[in-house]
């Protein structure tokens, strides 16, 4: 429970108690605590005083393997050279060639001995672990239920772990609606396999035809956004049942099978519908349309139709029933259409059923519609984080037809966020813009902090970044390489450090180590003034699978980054210094965590995985031509930023205030709703 408690809120809660632990016992838990980076707050000393000595013996252990889990220092760290950075420092190109030779060759790594360092000696500045409630613990599960946004694999991981342990009473902690379609699917089959009710539960949400398509998935464990084909498991009589009765009763039902027909063809092959057929005719006749090839006309295919031969009053008057398909359907209209304006008219006339995010994101596309862009960046479906990047502009859209476009969605969510409970005064805290709305988090990698892709986070104060990666072979020998690639201001590439590579502008690599039985550890330390003085400007932390496993298969792969000021004091290793860490599980063989932007000093999120297999060896050299593509696409995004979704919330319904200590509501990176926030973000805000 504590587990998901701090990695989510950075809080515990503690039993009540009428026992009494010494100070000084308190005092050493705290000194313990500082090692990985985080301190408790008054509120937790004061109640660990009230417990006796066992049951604050029991809260320290289990705390301090699931800190030393969100840090990385629940693995033992060793370098090819462990005396690193000054030992790559001090070898010569020749030394470290033939060392690297041997390893390679041999398959021996030197020994070498450990020389004693000197303390730590920076100050890093601790995580503070704050007292909880109950109900503010359950919150999450609540909040995670009401996400308009997909579940990210954490978020599933946590949603799983609540309804296994509440079962049945989880139907208190259940909101009204369950938004996202993904996440009711995935969340249903955990209902399905845990509660004993569950098809009452889900009855009021379980719509339309795809929305059973996407259960049957989840309970076959397989991609509930539908990007990739599932392997559908056996279902039990009961579970048939209950998935054609919703079929049967759906709208549209042949017309939505059709859309993703190979998949209900071998559903059907496990649903059985036939047996049904008296029970579920109306199902039993959308069956037999997809497995004989029956002549039926599709909604899509009439649109499909009408836009090829630019008969826009033809398609305005079918997209008249799904608002949200003609606002994504916008753009094209307006260009195509004798009468741009009636578009905007008809729009205006639906915008009311369009659902927020999808307004957001109108929002955001027209406001900036006539500004030149550099890429035009989409991120597709599915449980892999990578994104498809074009360069060619769209056609020129007249730019009142945008501005209206704009006005019309800007008006409908002032008017939305009006009818929620009013926030008083409020403060907005300017660098929001540099964080993204969480649209889609479907693929987004476990890590200490959670962000959305494109987002900006400030660079600590420091000299130096250390990268770090820790794996672990998985069925057979697996090397995992990290490299960091440079670029200047204009995108031009400069230079990588990488296990061909080790030293140079002002960067060291720790060694490249090819096997790892009992786990390993490579290291990169980047001297930023040295960086910034070659005309370096971005610098992209780079992943490779040289070994080609991809990192789903492998036991453990983890990743991140640490800011030092003295990088050859306190062990190469130090928790408390450890920014960021995430966890790399993707079906993908190359991985770009973050991307450093050295003159605005800021760091780039983008968790995202490469795609393209290289001809010969799986490095970062032999995929320049996509990492330097991704740069410039995760560090050009044009997407919705926080400070615009709380603007629209404060001005529809609070008063903006400039100092943060008269606000009632405040929206910081650093207090109140923050861009960590994201479950509460996607359930109250979007």
């Amino acid at each position: 429970m504590n587990s998901i408690y701090i990695r989510r809120r950075s809080k515990v809660m503690l039993p009540d108690g009428a026992g009494a632990t010494p100070i000084n016992v308190l005092a050493s838990l705290q000194k313990n605590l500082e090692s990985l980076g985080f301190l408790l707050s008054s509120a937790v000393i004061d109640q660990l005083k009230l417990l006796n000595p066992m049951q604050v013996d029991a809260f320290y252990q289990r705390l301090v393997k699931d800190l030393q889990v969100l840090v990385g220092a629940h693995r033992k760290f060793t370098p090819f050279y462990p005396n690193f950075p000054k030992q790559v420092m001090e070898l010569s190109e020749a030394e470290l060639y033939f060392n690297a030779i041997l390893h390679y060759w041999a398959l021996q790594r030197p020994q070498f001995a450990k020389e004693d360092r000197p303390p730590l000696e920076e100050a890093p500045r601790f995580r503070i672990i704050q007292l909880g409630t109950r109900d503010d613990f359950e919150q999450i599960f609540t909040l995670l239920a009401r996400s308009k946004s997909p579940f990210s694999p954490q978020d599933k991981e946590d949603v799983k772990w609540f309804v296994a342990q509440y079962r049945d009473g989880i139907r208190r902690l259940l909101p009204d609606q369950i938004p996202s379609k993904e996440n009711l699917a995935f969340l249903g089959a955990e209902l399905i396999r845990n509660t004993t009710d569950a098809a009452t539960v889900l009855d009021p949400h379980v719509k339309t035809a795809t929305d059973v398509l996407r259960l049957a998935v989840a309970l076959s464990d397989g991609d509930v956004s539908l990007a990739t084909a599932c392997k559908f498991g056996k279902f039990r009589r009961r579970e048939r049942s209950m998935l054609l009765g919703w079929v049967e009763r759906a709208a549209n039902r042949t017309e939505d099978m059709l859309r993703w027909k190979p998949r209900w063809v071998r559903l059907g092959e496990r649903l059985h519908p036939g047996e049904y057929g008296v029970r579920f005719p109306q199902t039993a006749a959308a069956f037999d349309v997809l497995r004989n090839d029956r002549p039926f006309t599709t909604f899509n295919g009439q649109v499909e139709a009408g836009l090829s031969r630019k008969e826009t009053a033809a398609v305005l008057d079918l997209l008249d029933t799904r608002p949200g398909e003609l606002a994504r359907r916008l753009d094209h209209l307006a260009r195509i259409s004798p009468d741009p304006l009636g578009v905007v008219r008809r729009f205006a006339e639906r915008a009311e059923r369009v659902s927020t995010p999808v307004l957001l994101q109108v929002l955001t596309h027209f406001r900036l519609r006539g500004e030149p862009a550099g890429l035009r960046v989409f991120f597709p479906k599915g449980e892999v984080g990578n994104l498809f990047a074009r360069s060619d502009p769209l056609p020129v859209l007249r730019p009142e037809v945008a501005d209206q476009l704009a006005g019309i969605s800007e008006r409908m969510l002032l008017e939305r966020f009006a009818k929620l409970p009013a926030l008083g005064k409020s403060y907005l805290d300017a660098r929001l813009k540099n964080y993204l709305v969480p649209f889609a988090q479907r693929s987004a990698s476990k890590s200490l902090r959670t962000l959305v892709r494109g987002s900006r986070l400030p660079l600590p104060d420091c000299s130096t970044l250390r990268f770090f990666v820790w794996w672990k072979n998985g069925r057979s020998r697996v090397d995992i390489d990290l490299s960091a690639a440079m670029y200047d201001a204009e995108y031009r590439y400069i230079d990588t450090l990488a296990y061909y590579n080790l030293k140079n502008f002002g960067a060291h690599h720790s060694g490249d180590i090819t096997d790892a039985p009992k786990g390993a550890a490579e290291f990169i330390d980047l001297d930023l003034a040295r960086c910034l003085a070659k005309r370096v400007r971005l610098i992209v932390m780079c992943l490779n699978s040289y070994t080609q496993q991809p990192y789903c298969d492998l036991p453990e792969c983890f990743a991140g980054w640490m800011a030092r000021q003295a990088p050859n004091s306190g062990e190469v290793f130090e928790a408390k210094t450890v920014v960021d860490k995430v966890d790399i599980a993707s079906n993908t063989r190359l991985c770009l965590p973050a991307i450093f932007d050295l003159v605005n000093r800021d760091v780039v999120w983008a968790d995202i995985a490469l795609a393209t297999n290289p001809r010969f060896a799986n490095n970062v050299h032999n995929n320049l031509s996509g990492v330097s593509l991704m740069v410039r696409a995760v560090t050009q995004l044009r997407k919705t930023d926080l400070h615009t979704l709380f603007g629209l919330h404060i001005r529809a319904r609070g008063e903006m205030v400039s100092e943060i200590e008269a606000a009632q509501s405040v929206f910081a990176v650093d207090r109140g709703v923050t861009p960590f926030d994201l479950d509460r973000i996607a359930a109250e805000y979007m």
